[in-house]
């Protein structure tokens, strides 16, 4: 009679501390991926030094743009009215448990560039696959392109974007003197966030 008794007194005990090592492993692993994709985001966007770098910024900027014309042809009208703008071609989102997003781009006032900037973003939460974009921010005010230029700039955790479509600028609404238009190269996105977006303006 003794054997169950023991047996089954062994199997209760274990069950809590088994469950306890499942979520501390889990926990463990989440924290060190988490980390790790916050290391990654700051790390994978870079400004261009040599001159074949700002070169080829420039061309992936000019081309970004001629899509998001492209797809809007009332944004000429809206960036010519503009304090400045800062176009980013080809922002990575990642997916899976943690999310983030990585960018460079070229910075312009008057239609001239004037520097270059990057995008660093971390998100921790349930997301799947990763998403590939175009972004433009356009700056109506000289206090919200001067904050952007100090490095003062970061969007809200709730913030969003607006899905680049014929009359999206010309409709747009800004927030603090800023509109933010996204345009996936790729398939659709199911939502256009932007929230946490930090940015770092070196001139040119």
């Amino acid at each position: 009679m003794s054997k169950p008794t023991s047996t089954t007194t062994h199997r209760a005990s274990a069950a809590p501390t088994s469950a306890a090592h499942r979520a501390s492993v889990v926990f463990a692993l989440f924290a060190a991926t988490s980390l790790t994709a916050l290391t990654i985001g700051a790390g994978c966007s870079s400004t261009p030094t040599t001159a074949a770098e700002k070169t080829e910024a420039h061309d992936e900027a000019k081309a970004a743009l001629a899509r998001f014309q492209a797809n809007d042809p009332s944004l000429g009208a809206l960036l010519s009215s503009a304090a400045g703008y800062a176009v980013f071609p080809s922002v990575g989102k990642g997916g899976l448990i943690v999310g983030g997003a990585h960018g460079d781009g070229s910075v312009y006032a008057g239609g001239a560039l004037i520097g270059y900037a990057t995008i660093s973003q971390a998100s921790v939460g349930l997301q799947a696959g990763g998403q590939t974009f175009d972004e433009l921010i356009v700056f109506q005010t000289k206090e919200a392109f001067d904050q952007f230029k100090g490095n003062e700039m970061t969007f809200t955790a709730d913030a969003s974007a607006n899905a680049s479509d014929k009359g999206a600028a010309a409709a747009a609404k800004f927030d603090k003197g800023v509109a933010t238009f996204i345009k996936p190269e790729k398939g659709l996105m199911a939502g256009a966030v932007i929230g946490g977006q930090k940015f770092n303006f070196t001139a040119k």
